[in-house]
């Protein structure tokens, strides 16, 4: 049985890459469309999630990634760039009283050309959420052996 940690962070706005919606998008059905079929193909089905990232700050944490479930290296999913890699962890995500399953989605900076997040987003692949909107309070829940949430308040 899974040792969960429980954070609490804020739903925000990302760069709209990953669901195609930015007006300047060069993938317009969304970088998260394009990827799954290769996840997929990697043993990771992740269609029945919403194909965009739910961005969630934890701020003042920040995390590192540990030991997740999944890591893939070197997907090449799109000609526009070097292949990248990513990992995933399964967790929850708590709102309004309800857990989604969810996935954290983790593509690594190193393999990374642009779009970049700050290191208290944790960006989430998860189902559709009514209602849910940016600034909304949200509780996640975390394996502490796949990822390390740092808190500069404690310690």
């Amino acid at each position: 049985m899974n040792h969960w940690q429980v954070v609490s962070g804020v739903v925000q706005q990302g760069h709209q890459i990953a669901s195609g919606w930015a007006s300047d998008s060069p993938y317009p059905k969304g970088s998260i469309a394009m990827q799954m079929p290769y996840f997929r193909a990697l043993g990771l089905d992740l269609f029945d999630l919403f194909q965009g990232t739910l961005n969630i700050s934890i701020h003042p944490a920040t995390f590192v990634m540990q030991q997740p479930t999944y890591t893939f290296p070197k997907v090449a999913w799109t000609v526009a760039h070097p292949p990248e890699t990513f990992s995933f962890l399964p967790c929850q995500i708590v709102f309004q009283s309800y857990a989604y399953q969810a996935f954290v989605y983790y593509p690594h900076p190193e393999t990374k050309q642009r779009h970049f997040q700050n290191a208290d987003i944790l960006e989430l692949l998860a189902p559709p959420i009514a209602r849910i909107n940016y600034g909304d309070r949200v509780e996640l829940a975390l394996n502490p052996a796949e990822i390390l949430i740092v808190n500069p308040d404690e310690g």
